[in-house]
């Protein structure tokens, strides 16, 4: 059977753990100059409906260390900018290279691709969920602490893609989540059911933090939100990752957020860049954790 990875839901978590074993492991392996070209010849179609910085040289990044090659390929390029069927261009593009990512709006057309294709689709973003960057996040948290099953973790803004991946992850890793958004800016409410008694909700940062072994936050507007920008300030403007924020923390907590960053607004500018946030880190594992599912991916493919 095909495997796709649409939301970590795809993956078991036996795989999940394995698959970020193998992102240390990757990780060392290029810190050490070891070449790894498992994938001659391999190519990768790259489909971006909404622009990126770390998603595209990532994924790029890590096909070309593994010997393969990635295409890049936007609505201005291709005929998705003149309207042909979503569909189409899978059972197209899938008879041609190897592996799919897709970076869009509504999770649909990335479901409506998936259920087209031949070959493999990875889910780069979109409206609902942003399961790569939490491949990311939870190597990050291992790495400078330890397991994170059974840890609080806080989750501190919009209830948005970031925060549905982090209700998944929370199912797969067997964290708490405490999530604390301002009132009308909650996350789906089915998403939270479905991750029972590991998600709490409330509307004060302050008690999502008590204690908690990571804060992480995204910022206030997402892109395709623009005209939001003002109302959204107002109504985050006590959702703000502080140092007295953080205060309330564990002393060992880490900070997260998925970048880019608005210092002096969803975060202050000495927490971001103070010892606590591990962000760059956290960017930097984009490659190496990506890198680990797409040779699960293929591999799979190749059975």
């Amino acid at each position: 059977m095909l495997q796709h990875f649409l939301t970590l839901l795809d993956l078991d978590k036996a795989q999940l753990q394995q698959l970020l074993q193998r992102a240390v492991e990757l990780k060392a392996m290029r810190a050490a100059g070891e070449d790894h070209p498992y994938f001659k010849s391999r190519t990768m179609g790259m489909i971006f409906d909404k622009s990126s910085t770390r998603t595209r040289v990532s994924f790029e990044a890590a096909m070309a260390q593994f010997g393969g090659h990635a295409i890049f390929l936007s609505p201005r390029d291709t005929q998705l900018g003149r309207g042909e069927p979503i569909e189409d261009t899978a059972r197209v593009l899938s008879r041609m290279v190897d592996i799919i990512m897709i970076r869009t709006y509504a999770h649909s057309t990335l479901e409506s691709f998936a259920a087209n294709s031949k070959v493999p689709v990875i889910n780069a973003l979109t409206d609902l969920y942003h399961p790569c960057q939490l491949l990311a996040d939870m190597q990050t948290f291992i790495e400078h602490r330890g397991p994170i099953k059974g840890r609080t973790i806080a989750w501190i803004g919009d209830g948005n893609n970031m925060c549905h991946s982090y209700i998944n992850a929370a199912r797969q890793f067997d964290f708490q989540l405490r999530i604390a958004t301002p009132k009308g800016y909650e996350p789906d409410a089915e998403i939270m059911q479905a991750a029972g008694d590991l998600v709490s909700l409330c509307h004060d940062p302050k008690a999502a933090v008590e204690g908690a072994a990571m804060v992480s936050t995204d910022v206030w507007a997402s892109m395709g939100q623009e005209e939001e920008q003002t109302k959204r300030r107002q109504a985050f403007a006590d959702f703000q990752v502080t140092q007295d924020l953080m205060r309330l923390a564990d002393k060992e907590a880490l900070f997260m957020h998925c970048l880019p960053a608005h210092r002096g607004e969803e975060v202050a500018a000495e927490i971001i860049d103070g010892p606590q946030s591990v962000v760059w880190d956290q960017a930097e594992n984009r490659l190496h954790s990506q890198k680990a599912l797409i040779e699960l991916l293929l591999k799979q493919k190749s059975a």
